[in-house]
């Protein structure tokens, strides 16, 4: 069988030469920073702080590490980000699928509005002009001593998109299942984790990883909320405070070292994960087929 080539006119090659050229520029910037910290980590401060036309070390310097992880409380510091990025996961989960359920299938009064609203704050971005009311709110709460109102704000952040995401899901679901299982006795709640939940679960799984990511990389929330109690640092602070272990100088090979150690886990994650987090943004086609499926496993064949 012969094969077929797809001809192309040559304004379509040109127009893909430009698709091309700007996918390839948007890669460089975006893994050149990467890259920098990665070799800049195995350089002497003083090439660090003098400069030089290439990215690769003159001499490779393994003992930044060894510094970084001694200077550095690595074990305190894994576990407060850990804590930290899994409590922002599981606050988003809960509430994100609720949420989204409950915008998709109930109706009330001022739910467009409100809806609306969150919509809104997708694109709304305060910034720091928020740290210091939170942080007056969380001492009054008595919560300013503890990552739990970190991990409280932080999961606040990203609602707004999870919520979306998860509402364009429900309502993909058939509105028939909802009422074949009221007449099979089902209440509002129990379709919710019976039914709806267990068919969230590739968006599930891509808030998952986007929230953990999003709570592993924090920085200003944890500085600012941990400035008095160093043992809560999480390790984007932790790291940071090593540019000081230098002599007089910021030692940026020892911070680039600690940042580069920094990065192991949340790639770890993603390596694990990425299945389930590309399966989240596709779409998916076999819906009714599926929830058919769970429903007569669930209540027999009712329908």
């Amino acid at each position: 069988m012969e094969k077929t080539h797809a001809v192309y006119s040559t304004k379509t090659k040109i127009v893909r030469l430009i698709i091309w050229l700007f996918l390839a520029f948007v890669a460089v910037i975006t893994i050149f920073p990467v890259c920098y910290v990665i070799f800049g980590s195995f350089k002497d401060n003083k090439e660090l702080l003098v400069g030089g036309s290439s990215i690769l070390p003159s001499k490779w310097v393994f003992d930044n590490y060894v510094q970084a992880w001694k200077q550095a409380n690595f074990a305190t510091y894994t576990m407060n980000s850990v804590f930290l990025s899994l409590a922002v996961m599981l606050i988003s989960l809960i509430n994100a699928s609720m949420a989204g359920y409950v915008f998709a299938r109930k109706n009330f009064k001022g739910k467009e509005l409100l809806y609306m609203l969150f919509v809104a704050f997708m694109f709304i971005n305060v910034g720091s002009v928020s740290l210091r009311p939170l942080f007056e709110l969380a001492v009054k709460l008595k919560m300013n001593k503890s990552l739990l109102a970190v991990a409280i704000i932080s999961a606040g952040g990203g609602q707004a998109t999870f919520i979306f995401l998860c509402r364009g899901f429900v309502n993909s679901v058939p509105k028939e299942l909802d009422e074949a299982a009221k007449m099979d006795g089902c209440g509002f709640f129990r379709i919710y984790y019976q039914i709806i939940l267990p068919m969230l679960k590739p968006i599930l799984a891509t808030i998952a990883l986007l929230s953990f990511r999003q709570g592993w990389n924090e920085y200003i929330l944890p500085l600012v909320f941990t400035m008095t109690n160093d043992k809560l640092r999480p390790l984007t602070v932790g790291v940071n405070m090593l540019k000081n272990a230098g002599d007089g100088t910021a030692a940026w090979n020892i911070m680039f070292a600690g940042a580069t150690i920094s990065i192991v886990p949340i790639l770890i994650v993603y390596c694990c994960f990425s299945r389930f987090f590309m399966g989240g943004l596709e779409p998916t086609t076999d819906w009714p087929a599926r929830l058919m499926e769970k429903f007569r496993k669930d209540f027999g064949d009712s329908l």
